[in-house]
C-alpha cells in the first residue's frame, strides 16, 4: 500500500468512494464536476502552482494492484478565499446574591478565529481496508509530508471531526438549532458546503451569542463530541498532540482539534535518513516512510530498523517508494508511545 498525490485518472474511483461516505464528509461530495475541479486543482498544487490560501494537497491510498481505496488531504490555509465558520464555545455567568442564584450558561459564538490555519481533511478509507496499518498510514502520511515541506503550511494545523448523528444521518444538534434557520435537512446543508456554496451560512446563521440552555438536551450533550465511527481517528490525532480548544462545527457540533505544527509528534520526531535495503529483522517496528519528493511523493508504512543513520527496509518497501539503497527518506515511528494500538 502507498499514499501518493491524486491524479486525474483517479476520478472514477473517487466518485465511488464519495458515494460510500454517507453524511459528514463535506470535503468529498459525490459530485463529479466538483471532484474533477478539485483533482485538477490538487495536481496544480503539487506542481507548486497554487498559493497557500488555495493549496489543496489531495492524496490517495493505493494498493499493490493499483486500486484506489482511500483518500486524505491537507488544505494549505482555510478561510483565505471564502469565510471559515465555527462556533466558539463560551460561558455566560449570571448571579444574584439577593435571590441566592448563580448560573453558568454555555454559549455559542459564530467565529472565524481558525482562519489561516492549515487543515487535515477529507480522510476516508474503504470499509474493506479498515485493518492493519492502513488507517494510520493514510492519516499520518500527511504529517510526514508537512514535516518535509513545512514552508508550505501554517504554524498551526487543525482538523474538524465528524459530529454525532444517528443511523439515518440526523444530527441532534442540527435538529435543535440549524433547522430553525436553514429550513433544510442536515444532509442537504452538509452537501452544499461540500460543493462550495457557503454564502448561505453568513446570510442565515444568527450573529449574536446563542445560549445552549435553549437547545434540546440531546443537542447540548453532543457539543464537542464525535461520531462513534470517528473515535479511533480522534484518539490517533490526540496521540500526535492535537487537542480540543473549544471550537465546534456549526452544523453537527463536532470538535475542531488543533496543534502547533512543530509540536505534532510525527513532524517533530521525523528524521532524514539514508535508505538501506535488506532484512529489517525480528526487532523491526512499523515506520511511516516518505521518499522526500513533492509531485512524485510516495509514502508507505512498513517494518523497518534504524542502524547508524540508515533505515533498513525490505526490497518490497523500497520498490513501493520507487527508491534504491542509498537514497534519502524521511521517516518516523508509525505510532506515538501513548497512542492506542
Amino acid at each position: 500500500m502507498i499514499v501518493r498525490p491524486v491524479r486525474s485518472s483517479d476520478l472514477s474511483a473517487l466518485i465511488d468512494l464519495a458515494r460510500s461516505t454517507g453524511t459528514g464528509l463535506t470535503t468529498l461530495p459525490a459530485n463529479e464536476e466538483r471532484l474533477a475541479h478539485r483533482v485538477g486543482w490538487a495536481e496544480k498544487t503539487f506542481r507548486g502552482e497554487a498559493g497557500r490560501g488555495d493549496a489543496d494537497y489531495l492524496f490517495v491510498l493505493e494498493d499493490d494492484d493499483g486500486r484506489v481505496v482511500g483518500i486524505s488531504a491537507i488544505a494549505g490555509a482555510v478561510g483565505m478565499r471564502e469565510p471559515w465558520y465555527n462556533f466558539r464555545v463560551g460561558l455566560t455567568v449570571s448571579a444574584s446574591q439577593e435571590l441566592n442564584i448563580y448560573r453558568e450558561i454555555p454559549t455559542l459564538f459564530l467565529a472565524n478565529d481558525l482562519t489561516g490555519n492549515s487543515e487535515l481533511c477529507s480522510l476516508f478509507l474503504h470499509a474493506d481496508y479498515r485493518s492493519g496499518l492502513n488507517g494510520r498510514m493514510l492519516s499520518k502520511a500527511r504529517m510526514l509530508f508537512i514535516a518535509e515541506f513545512p514552508e508550505l503550511f501554517g504554524n498551526k494545523i487543525i482538523a474538524e471531526m465528524r459530529g454525532v448523528s444517528d443511523d439515518a444521518g440526523r444530527s441532534p444538534f442540527w435538529e435543535s438549532l440549524g433547522r430553525h434557520f436553514f429550513k433544510m435537512e442536515f444532509s442537504q446543508a452538509d452537501y452544499l458546503t461540500g460543493v462550495g456554496n457557503k454564502a448561505f451560512i453568513a446570510e442565515l446563521m444568527p450573529k449574536f451569542p446563542l445560549y445552549t440552555c435553549f437547545l434540546s438536551e440531546g443537542a447540548r450533550n453532543v457539543i464537542g463530541q464525535v461520531h462513534p465511527d470517528t473515535e479511533p481517528a480522534l484518539a490517533m490525532l490526540k496521540g500526535e498532540g492535537f487537542s480540543y480548544q473549544g471550537y465546534v462545527d456549526i452544523f453537527d457540533a463536532g470538535p475542531a482539534i488543533e496543534c502547533e505544527t512543530g509540536k505534532i509528534r510525527a513532524v517533530r520526531d521525523s528524521e532524514a535518513l539514508v535508505l538501506a535495503v535488506g532484512t529489517p529483522g525480528e526487532d523491526a517496528t512499523p515506520f511511516i516512510i516518505h521518499n522526500r519528493k513533492r509531485e512524485d511523493c510516495r509514502i508507505t508504512a512498513a517494518p523497518a530498523r534504524l542502524a547508524a543513520g540508515t533505515l533498513v527496509v525490505d526490497p518490497q518497501t523500497a520498490k513501493r517508494l520507487q527508491l534504491n539503497a542509498g537514497d534519502q527518506v524521511r521517516a518516523v515511528a508509525l505510532s506515538a508511545a501513548r497512542e492506542s494500538k
